[in-house]
C-alpha cells in the first residue's frame, strides 16, 4: 500500500556521461522499434521494455551489468526499479537519448 514510501536502490549514470563507457559495456534501449531505428547510442541493442519484462531471464544473466537506456530516462527508470527487484544487476542511463549530446549515435 505504501510502496511510494520505499527507498530506491537503483543505480543511475547519466547518458551524457556513458562516452568512455560505450562500446565496453551491455547497453540496451528500451524503446520501441520505431524509436531506436530514428537513432540511438552506438553497440545499443534494442528489447522494447513489455517484451524486456515480460521475460528477462530470455536477455539477461545475473552475473553481468546492463545500461537501461530510453528516450528521458522515465520508461528505464521503471524498468531498471523492476529488474533490480529480480536481482538483475542493472542501471538506469538517466536523460535518455532526448538529452544526449554527445558524438557516439549510430
Amino acid at each position: 500500500m505504501f510502496d511510494f514510501f520505499k527507498k530506491d536502490n537503483s543505480k543511475v549514470v547519466h547518458v551524457n556521461d556513458m562516452e568512455q563507457l560505450i562500446g565496453k559495456v551491455e547497453l540496451i534501449d528500451i524503446r520501441e522499434p520505431y524509436e531506436y531505428k530514428s537513432g540511438s547510442l552506438k553497440t545499443a541493442k534494442n528489447i522494447p521494455m513489455g517484451t524486456l519484462l515480460a521475460s528477462a531471464e530470455r536477455y539477461l544473466t545475473k552475473d553481468k551489468t546492463y545500461y537501461i537506456l530510453c528516450q528521458s530516462g522515465a520508461r528505464s527508470g521503471r524498468t531498471v526499479k523492476q529488474l533490480t527487484n529480480l536481482g538483475f544487476d542493472v542501471i538506469n542511463v538517466a536523460g535518455g537519448m532526448g538529452s544526449y549530446v554527445g558524438t557516439n549515435r549510430k
